[in-house]
């Protein structure tokens, strides 16, 4: 379709590799269990700016062009702080609906503000593939990815069920390195390919819609108190990492010292998040 990487990794790929969130969420939501559907949103914002950003910036350093640092990273920035001042109090159905427009917004704005033309140029030829295989080729690969998400998802939900831990923690800690499991795919495997405008347009837009659509449909379907390991603990070191990585990429660059620094952060936060 000839638009910027940066614009189909933060909207196609982010929404696609988003799913498993979105799915997870709507279900655990649905039974009532809003601390492993909201812990899934928070703790996967922070293992895809920890865990999936700093893994592929090891693997090679992840250039940040800077429009993406003005539109996509000030957008993820913001849905982060609005997401973690939300939780605060309990959420309620009037945050929920609010964070949904602002979702719809937020992607008007991209699509809308899209750089055009300088951009194009910078993309390789097309695949010469007609654009119904493509489509067909995509929906085959976020369906797989779905799917292996959810297997895997339900599998760590009957250890943690087992092994007696929260649901708030269960929700911040495997639900959510589960279900980013696509984006550090997704990640790995653009930075193979030398498309590091993918991975940040994927971690970005994936931390957008968590923040606000994924949040928001949650809040929608059960309002009420969250535990506070999600709404405090996990809702402060969402908002650290986020100002963390977006300072990173202002430099214009993640590199593999920062890529080290962010993987020692996730460490580092899991014990603290119980």
């Amino acid at each position: 379709m000839r638009v910027s990487a940066v614009l189909i990794g933060a909207v196609v790929i982010g929404f696609g590799t988003s799913l498993p969130e979105l799915l997870v969420t709507v279900v655990a939501a649905a039974e009532g269990a809003a601390d492993i559907a909201l812990g899934n949103v928070v703790g996967s914002n922070i293992a895809n700016l920890t865990l999936v950003l700093g893994s592929a910036a090891v693997l090679a350093p992840v250039a940040v062009a800077a429009p993406a640092i003005r539109r996509e990273a000030l957008i993820s920035l913001g849905a982060v702080i609005l997401l973690a001042i939300a939780l605060q109090a309990g959420v309620g159905r009037i945050e929920g609906a609010v964070l949904v427009v602002l979702l719809v917004a937020a992607l008007w704005f991209l699509i809308a503000t899209e750089p055009g033309d300088g951009a194009r140029e910078a993309l390789p030829e097309a695949s010469g593939r007609p654009l119904p295989f493509e489509i067909g080729r995509t929906l085959v690969g976020l369906v797989g990815t779905l799917v292996g998400a959810q297997l895997l998802v339900q599998g760590a939900r009957g250890v943690a069920d087992t092994a007696g831990l929260s649901e708030g923690f269960v929700g911040l800690t495997i639900v959510a390195v589960g279900t980013s499991l696509p984006e550090l795919f997704a990640a790995i495997q653009s930075g193979r390919r030398g498309h590091t405008e993918l991975i940040v347009g994927n971690v970005l837009g994936s931390n957008i819609f968590n923040s606000l659509g994924i949040a928001g449909i949650a809040m929608l379907i059960d309002p009420g108190q969250v535990a506070s390991n999600v709404s405090v603990n996990g809702a402060i070191a969402m908002v650290v990492i986020a100002v963390a990585a977006y300072a990173a990429m202002r430099r214009g660059r993640v590199g593999r010292v920062e890529g080290a620094g962010l993987l020692i952060a996730f460490a580092v936060l899991i014990p603290l998040l119980q």
